[in-house]
């Protein structure tokens, strides 16, 4: 009841007015092509591949928030150019976006030198991996028996790494793959064993 008042919750911050950062990459020729992820002040969030899909949504933690609306601000909300100018390889065109009722700032770049745009950067990298790598076990679980196993090793891979983000909404997946005897016990072993994990760090927090 406390997981479904949580995305409720989440749900509803979403549909407010209120400020968000938005991320997006278009990187042709890469996996996924083209990203974009949406995130509201209190932790709601929004992730898409496609402009024309429909996105998925989902909450991260509020320590997640915070940290991705302070590197915002030590950015001056996009106000002023990140783009290094240095003649580097292509890594894809990103843009960080502020939109707060009539405030829109957004600044583009390919390679940037400024440390807090890097760090915010890579808490949206994990974003998307952590939600790929969410989206890739719920596939297998409804498509793919043989494959949980390997996007059970994936979501661990990420965890230990420390990469692994907006895990609230694995928890009924993952109990779901632990209590049922139709996939491998190693894939059930291991999902019971992040889902106790996952719970354990929320309560220290």
């Amino acid at each position: 009841m406390r997981l479904l008042a949580f995305f409720l919750l989440a749900g509803l911050a979403f549909a407010q007015n209120g400020p968000r950062v938005v991320y997006s990459k278009s990187f042709p020729g890469s996996s996924p092509p083209y990203v974009a992820i949406t995130l509201e002040q209190g932790g709601a969030a929004a992730y898409t591949e496609s402009k024309d899909d429909d996105p998925e949504t989902f909450a991260l933690e509020s320590g997640v928030a915070s940290a991705i609306f302070d590197l915002a601000a030590k950015l001056d909300h996009f106000k002023r150019p990140l783009e290094s100018g240095l003649k580097v390889a292509n890594m894809g065109a990103k843009t960080f976006r502020w939109e707060n009722g009539a405030e829109n700032f957004e600044a583009r770049f390919n390679y940037s030198l400024d440390e807090n745009a890097r760090a915010l950067q890579d808490w949206f990298e994990k974003i998307g991996e952590s939600e790929r790598a969410y989206l890739a076990l719920d596939r297998a679980v409804k498509h793919d028996r043989l494959g949980v196993h390997q996007a059970m090793l994936q979501l661990i891979g990420l965890w230990e790494q420390k990469r692994l983000v907006a895990t609230p909404q694995m928890l009924p997946l993952l109990d779901r793959v632990a209590g049922n005897e139709a996939f491998m016990n190693m894939s059930r072993e291991r999902a019971a064993w992040l889902a106790a994990a996952i719970r354990a760090k929320s309560k220290a927090e």
